[in-house]
C-alpha cells in the first residue's frame, strides 16, 4: 500500500540502463515509484524486485512516449486517487542514427516527441501540484552532447539535449522559490543498452575505457546534484574536462575536432 507521507517518483524509460538505475537508487532512499516505459515485462520484473528489497510501493505504467497522448495518460494514471508525484525523472531517450536527410521525417518527428515534447509536457502537467505543495524535484536527463558542438550523424540528438538543458535552466529559475529543484543531468558515454538501440555498439566499443561512466555513479551524482540545487550537472571528471576544453577552444577548432572524432561514435551515413 502507498505511504501517503513518503515521497513518490515518476521515472520514464525505466525498463533498462540509467532509468532502471534511477528506480533502484530512489527505492533504496525510501521513495515510492511510478515506472513507465514500453516494455511491461521488464518493468514488472524490476518492480517486483524493488518491492521485495526495499518495501516500497511501485506502480507500473506501460506506455510509449512516442505517442503524443502518452504523457497525459501517464500522469492521469500516476495521480489517480489523489496520489502525488514529488519527483520527475525524464530519462526516456534513444538515438536516430544516420545522416539527417537520409532518415525519413516520421522517424525524426517521433524522436523529437520522445526526447523533447514528452518531457516538456510531463513537466507542464506535474509542476502546478508541486508548486501547490511547495516541494518538487525534476531531473531532466540531458547529455554532454548538449554542451559541446553538435556532431554529424544522429543529427538531432545533441540539439535536443541542448534544448532540454536550457529549458531546465529556465524552469529552475522560475520555480526555485517554491521549493522545487530542477536539474539537467548531462552524462557522457554511459554503460547501458542505449548504444545497442542506436546501432552504434560496434563503434563505441572501440572508445577508450576512461571515456565511459557507470550508470550507478551517474545516477548517484545526479540525485545528489538535484538535492543540492545544481541546475546543470556533468558527472565524471573526464566529461567535465572534455566540456572545459571545448568551452575554451575557438568555435572553428572545436567544430573541427568534433567532426574528426565523430566517426568513432556516430553512424553518419
Amino acid at each position: 500500500m502507498t505511504n501517503l507521507h513518503r515521497r513518490r517518483a515518476l521515472v520514464t524509460g525505466a525498463s533498462a540502463g540509467i532509468g532502471a538505475e534511477f528506480a533502484r537508487q530512489l527505492a533504496a532512499r525510501g521513495c515510492d515509484l511510478v515506472l513507465t516505459a514500453r516494455r511491461e515485462d521488464r518493468l514488472q520484473a524490476l518492480a517486483s524486485g524493488l518491492r521485495t528489497r526495499h518495501d516500497v510501493d511501485v506502480q507500473v505504467i506501460a506506455d510509449d512516449l512516442g505517442d503524443p497522448g502518452a504523457p497525459a495518460r501517464i500522469v492521469t494514471a500516476a495521480t489517480s486517487n489523489g496520489r502525488a508525484v514529488d519527483t520527475l525523472v525524464n530519462n526516456a531517450g534513444y538515438g536516430a542514427p544516420g545522416r539527417y536527410d537520409k532518415v525519413d521525417w516520421p522517424t525524426h518527428a517521433r524522436f523529437m516527441q520522445v526526447l523533447v515534447t514528452a518531457p516538456l509536457e510531463l513537466c507542464h502537467l506535474l509542476l502546478p501540484p508541486m508548486r501547490a505543495r511547495g516541494h518538487g524535484r525534476i531531473v531532466n536527463v540531458a547529455s554532454l552532447a548538449g554542451l559541446v558542438p553538435a556532431t554529424p550523424g544522429n543529427t538531432l540528438y545533441g540539439p535536443a539535449k541542448a534544448f532540454l538543458m536550457r529549458v531546465s535552466q529556465a524552469l529552475a529559475m522560475e520555480n526555485r522559490t517554491h521549493g522545487i529543484h530542477v536539474c539537467a543531468l548531462c552524462p557522457g558515454f554511459t554503460r547501458s543498452e542505449f548504444h545497442d538501440v542506436s546501432q552504434a555498439r560496434g563503434l563505441v566499443s572501440k572508445l577508450p575505457g576512461w571515456m565511459w561512466s557507470d550508470a550507478v555513479e551517474v545516477v548517484r551524482q545526479g540525485l545528489d546534484a538535484v538535492e543540492r540545487g545544481r541546475v546543470v550537472y556533468v558527472p565524471g571528471r573526464a566529461n567535465r574536462a572534455i566540456k572545459a576544453l571545448l568551452d575554451v577552444l575557438p568555435d572553428r577548432v572545436a567544430l573541427g575536432l568534433v567532426a574528426r572524432r565523430a566517426k568513432h561514435f556516430r553512424i553518419q551515413d
